[in-house]
């Protein structure tokens, strides 16, 4: 005779099982989908900066000590007046979100194909804000005017003995997320211009592509 008590049990708990089952893929399928849906808010707000290009208009720009200079499309201005050092570069931003360039630093030219991205915490903060949209022209200026700084006097030797040198940039999305660092130089050019490119991005709160 059947155990109609067991069989009543053992067909609950099939069902459970199957229930379990069933929830466990929709909740498995659910935050696959949620973490698709992440991935593409966040490439929707990724910037990428990279030089601008020759053809692009020239910017005039201000530094606080009221020092003025203009920047051409794809080039760097640099120049040394005065005791002070100033620098900038005319950039685009190839990504889809806003760039936030957050600081900088500058360093002797290598051809080091090895080298790794300066810590964030070498980085001099921007003095002020600067903000390039998708698919827009900007730029990132800076100066050092301290003599006892010590990267002034290998810099003002750079501008004055017209050598290349580089540039590290660490910029994020407009939300201060996705932070990469764009390794950019500056060479002299022969018309007493400085004609500005990238040489690598290393991504710094994601996988880096390569």
């Amino acid at each position: 005779m059947a155990d109609w008590v067991t069989i009543s049990s053992l067909a609950t708990a099939a069902g459970t099982t199957v229930l379990a089952l069933a929830t466990f893929a929709a909740v498995r399928s659910a935050n696959r989908a949620a973490r698709v849906a992440e991935q593409a808010f966040l490439t929707g707000q990724r910037p990428l900066v990279m030089p601008s290009r020759l053809d692009d208009p020239s910017e005039k720009l201000m530094w606080g000590d009221q020092h003025f200079a203009h920047v051409e499309g794809g080039r760097g201005s640099v120049e040394f007046v005065d005791g002070n050092i100033y620098l900038a570069m005319s950039l685009r931003n190839a990504g889809r979100g806003t760039a936030v360039l957050q600081g900088w630093r500058a360093d002797r030219f290598s051809t080091d194909v090895q080298r790794s991205p300066s810590p964030p915490e070498a980085f001099r903060p921007q003095l002020r804000d600067l903000y390039i949209g998708s698919g827009d022209i900007g730029f990132w200026q800076a100066a050092i005017r301290d003599e006892a700084d010590p990267d002034h006097d290998w810099l003002r030797r750079c501008v004055v003995e017209r050598s290349v040198f580089l540039i590290e940039l660490v910029y994020s999305d407009s939300e201060g997320g996705q932070r990469a660092v764009g390794l950019f130089t500056l060479a002299p050019g022969r018309e007493n211009y400085w004609l500005c490119s990238v040489v690598r991005h290393w991504n710094l709160d994601r996988p880096n592509p390569r």
